[in-house]
C-alpha cells in the first residue's frame, strides 16, 4: 500500500533523475512568480538575488525577465544545475543569471551581500524558520525574502490529509502561524496570498502523466520507480480530494532592522 511509504524513503537519484524531466519542480507559476515579485521594491541594475533550492530553474528564469541585476541560483543536485545553467544559456541570460551547487544550510553569500532571497518550495528542506533565521543576515539592510510553503488553511482537516503531512513535511502550520514565524524572525511581513488550484494542477501535476509513463517505461522492472510513481500518484489524489485544506502560500518579508 503506497499510503505506508514515505517520500523520505525513495532513492534520491530516482527523485532527482524524475524531477529532472518536469518544467517545474513544485507548484507554482509565472504568473504567481511575478505577482510575488510586485512586492519586492529595491531592485535595480545592480541588485544581487538568490533563489535558493531553485531546481532547474523554471521560476528563475521568470525573475531574470522582470528583473535586471544578477542571480544566482544555489541547489544541491548538479543535475538540477546543469539543467538551470543550459536553459539560462538557452535564453542568453548566462552572464547574469548562474546557477551553483550548494547547500542551503551553508550558502556561499557574504553577510549583507543580497537584495532579494527567493525561495519557490524548498525552504522546508532546511524547515520554514530555521530557514529564514539563517537565511536573515546574507541580507542588505531592507532587503527582501520571498519564499512559498506548504501551509494549512483550516485549523481542522481530516485524518488521511493530516497523517500524510506530519509524515512528509511536519514543519506544516496555519498561514497566521507561518506570518507569526516571520515576524518573530527578524522581518515585516509585506504581502501573504495563497497560491490558485492551478499551480498545482495544470503546472506541475497535470504536466507529470507522459513523463510517469516515460519514466516506468525507461526503468521498467525496477521496483523503486514503480513505488516512486505510486507515490506522485497518490500525492495528487489526496490534492485534488483536499486542496481546500492545504495549499503553498506566498510569504513576502522585508529584513527588520530596527
Amino acid at each position: 500500500m503506497i499510503e505506508n511509504h514515505s517520500i523520505h524513503e525513495f532513492d534520491v537519484h530516482l527523485i532527482v533523475e524524475y524531477f529532472s524531466k518536469t518544467k517545474r519542480q513544485g507548484p507554482g507559476s509565472p504568473e504567481v512568480t511575478c505577482k510575488a515579485l510586485n512586492f519586492i521594491d529595491n531592485l535595480s541594475a545592480n541588485s544581487h538575488i538568490a533563489d535558493i533550492g531553485c531546481g532547474t530553474g523554471g521560476q528563475t528564469m521568470v525573475l531574470a525577465g522582470h528583473t535586471g541585476g544578477k542571480i544566482t541560483g544555489v541547489d544541491l543536485f548538479p543535475t538540477f544545475v546543469n539543467l538551470f545553467n543550459d536553459n539560462a544559456k538557452g535564453l542568453n541570460l548566462q552572464k547574469r543569471v548562474q546557477c551553483i551547487v550548494g547547500s542551503m544550510d551553508n550558502l556561499p553569500f557574504n553577510d549583507e551581500e543580497l537584495d532579494l532571497i527567493w525561495c519557490e518550495g524548498a525552504i522546508y528542506n532546511i524547515g520554514f524558520e530555521k530557514g529564514l533565521l539563517e537565511w536573515r543576515k546574507f541580507l542588505k539592510k531592507n532587503g527582501f525574502i520571498a519564499v512559498s510553503e506548504a501551509s494549512w488553511f483550516t485549523e481542522e482537516r481530516p485524518e488521511e490529509i493530516e497523517k500524510f503531512w506530519m509524515d512528509a513535511y511536519p514543519g506544516i502550520d496555519t498561514v497566521a502561524n507561518k506570518v507569526t514565524q516571520l515576524q518573530k524572525s527578524g522581518y515585516i511581513p509585506v504581502a501573504t496570498f495563497i497560491l490558485p488550484d492551478h499551480c498545482w494542477t495544470e503546472h506541475f501535476y497535470d504536466p507529470q502523466g507522459l513523463i510517469q509513463e516515460s519514466f516506468l517505461r525507461e526503468h521498467a522492472g525496477n521496483k523503486f520507480a514503480e513505488e516512486l510513481i505510486a507515490y506522485q500518484r497518490h500525492e495528487e489524489q489526496l490534492y485534488r480530494q483536499y486542496n481546500k485544506y492545504y495549499g503553498y502560500a506566498f510569504y513576502i518579508g522585508k529584513k527588520n532592522d530596527t
